[in-house]
């Protein structure tokens, strides 16, 4: 079985590469070094998804969507939007009160991120045990497993907070907006895909 990478896997490949470059030097240049670690946690995903492409069959449109998903976390740290940065741009005030703003960017990224986690992870499953396509197994599993991931990335976020300080990285209603955000994208995701089955 050849490992050499398709015209699709190798664009992917090299965009996501130059951007990392390019977010790594700028977060390294103004010294934000809570984004270093999230780099490191970044590129091991990447190598992750790299070694399981053979064996995963992850179709094009699902590595992009990866891929874009990297590249709203980059830039969500790392470009400047006012006198903060674009993580914390509001969006749409869909619920706005003294302790709490929806929509904001941050949350839009947690909820695409997930939505696509819980896609990918669908795509894993259903490809490892056929018998489960169409079952709402396939569909529940994945976002339970999506929801657990992101509060992995929550814990991640609180080790950044605890290495490095002065974070942008919020408080506990930050925290609680994250992982419901993350839940929603699961949900909504495994709802589109369980449509499209029917």
């Amino acid at each position: 079985m050849s490992i050499k990478p398709t015209g699709c896997e190798l664009g992917v490949g090299l965009f996501t590469a130059s951007y990392i470059i390019v977010f790594t030097a700028w977060f390294l240049s103004i010294g934000n070094y809570e984004f270093i670690i999230y780099v490191a946690t970044m590129v091991a995903l990447v190598l992750l998804v790299a070694i399981s492409l053979r064996s995963a069959e992850f179709p094009p449109a699902m590595l992009w969507a990866l891929s874009f998903w990297g590249l709203a976390h980059m830039a969500g740290g790392g470009l400047p939007v006012g006198d903060s940065v674009l993580y914390n741009l509001k969006l749409l005030p869909v619920v706005e009160t003294e302790r709490l703003f929806i929509l904001k960017y941050d949350q839009l990224v947690h909820g695409y991120g997930f939505g696509i986690t819980a896609w990918m992870l669908h795509h894993l499953l259903t490809r490892s045990f056929p018998s489960l396509r169409n079952t709402k197994t396939a569909l529940v599993y994945p976002a339970l497993a999506s929801i657990g991931l992101g509060a992995v990335n929550e814990i991640i976020e609180f080790s950044a907070v605890l290495a490095v300080p002065d974070t942008n990285v919020g408080g506990y209603i930050n925290t609680a907006l994250d992982l419901c955000f993350n839940a929603l994208g699961a949900v909504i995701a495994m709802t589109i895909v369980g449509l499209r089955r029917t």
